[in-house]
């Protein structure tokens, strides 16, 4: 029995094979039958499960390769590797999600993202893909390529990702402080002063009627003596602040300076990240939406609050990729970590993607949602041509399983 890192998915594929090299994904692939990637579990839906073989290439680390402003990484390699990797030769990439345990190549596939008004999901920093098609040939898509808006946020949908070629800037430095009792009045009426009050921001909330809960803002640093702030809007600066119920395992909140690879995650590479038992969903606005979008969520609060642990609220930054969920247009990005109780949630997000609708919100692909492909095509516009690229690169279907039909990334077989 194989279930998400959450253990809130269970994985239905009669048959799991581990790849840790590129010949042994080929050997995968040669079985014939339906296939599919299998990375480090964070999906909470059916999105890498398959009616044939899972190809767990989690272990499927390494190859660490520096180029011209780029390194090449392996695609089961988690982002938190990566980056204690590239800080000790001076390097940095331009962001990280809340969890380095994340691979690269899942992450990648799906938009992940991190957070900050000037930067793009962590995608955008992707300059090639080398991916193993459905007989186990290697091609390479670079960024410029006409496939390459297609397949960056690929879903699996096409073939394995064994590598991938990420840019790279110098390390830099970062410190993280805790912001408490700004309230909603403030920030709607200010909502850009909140989300850009530092390099990457998240607002922690439980829809709560008067504040907005707890604001991580992780500033960047020219000096580890800059200072920052004592006051944001409304709300002041805690250095005992205990968010997230007081977990163990997040980074440092106490505006101590440090690399950025230890404080833009929200949890460290050693420790549980999150809450664990636990199902998740976010949907992605138009930051032009922003206020209209979380005035709906606010009026929805009695009804989230009791299956809820926390949501979060992040930006990004707009970018050219086709099924990215800021495809086109700077986003606000709504996340809920649920509790794990299955029926519960699944009576709240319906009303949560009805609140949205006016919005044209998108939902993550790795996360739980009732979206199906009409609603998926409306939001995002180029989903047809992505699957036209995807019926292209694998003709045969072997990649295809019943979320992606479902989703309309690809066709009924």
């Amino acid at each position: 029995m194989t279930r998400n890192w959450a253990g809130t998915y269970e994985y239905t594929a009669p048959m799991i094979v581990t790849a840790r090299t590129e010949d042994e994904v080929r050997r995968a692939l040669a079985g014939g039958g339906p296939v599919h990637a299998l990375g480090t579990r964070h999906s909470f839906t059916d999105l890498p499960d398959t009616g044939g073989t899972l190809i767990d290439v989690s272990g499927l680390e390494g190859g660490f390769e520096l180029g011209d402003g780029t390194v090449r990484v392996a695609g089961g390699t988690r982002y938190g590797v990566l980056a204690s990797w590239l800080d000790e030769r001076g390097l940095a990439l331009h962001n990280l999600g809340s969890l380095p345990h994340i691979s690269v190549a899942g992450a990648t596939a799906t938009g992940t993202h991190g957070s900050g008004d000037a930067h793009g999901v962590l995608t955008t920093a992707v300059r090639g893909i080398r991916y193993l098609d459905a007989h186990g040939a290697l091609h390479e898509v670079r960024r410029g390529d006409p496939d390459f808006a297609a397949v960056a946020v690929g879903l699996g949908a096409f073939g394995v990702v064994v590598s991938l070629d990420l840019a790279t800037e110098p390390t830099y430095r970062v410190r993280q402080d805790v912001y408490r009792d700004v309230t909603w009045d403030a920030a709607l009426h200010a909502l850009p002063a909140v989300t850009g009050a530092g390099y990457s921001v998240s607002v922690f909330t439980r829809w709560d009627p008067e504040s907005i809960g707890y604001v991580w803002v992780k500033t960047r640093l020219d000096d580890d003596r800059q200072p920052v702030p004592e006051t944001l809007l409304d709300g002041v600066r805690d250095v005992d602040a205990e968010p997230l119920g007081g977990l163990a395992d997040v980074t440092e909140l106490r505006g101590v300076p440090g690399p950025w690879m230890l404080r833009l995650p929200h949890f460290r590479l050693d420790g549980t990240p999150s809450f664990g038992d636990e199902i998740q969903s976010e949907y992605f606005v138009s930051r032009e939406h922003a206020v209209t979008a979380l005035l709906a969520m606010r009026e929805l609060g009695e009804l989230i609050r009791p299956v809820l642990f926390v949501s979060e609220l992040r930006t990004a930054a707009a970018d050219d990729l086709w099924l990215s969920p800021a495809y086109g247009r700077d986003i606000l990005a709504i996340h809920f970590t649920w509790r794990n109780d299955p029926d519960a949630v699944g009576r709240v997000i319906p009303e949560i993607e009805r609140a949205l609708e006016p919005y044209a919100a998108r939902p993550h692909w790795g996360k739980r949602h009732g979206f199906g492909r009409e609603r998926l095509e409306r939001v995002h516009p180029r989903l047809a041509d992505a699957r036209e690229v995807f019926e292209r690169l694998d003709p045969d279907g072997r990649f295809v399983n019943r979320h992606l039909i479902r989703v309309g990334a690809r066709r009924p077989r």
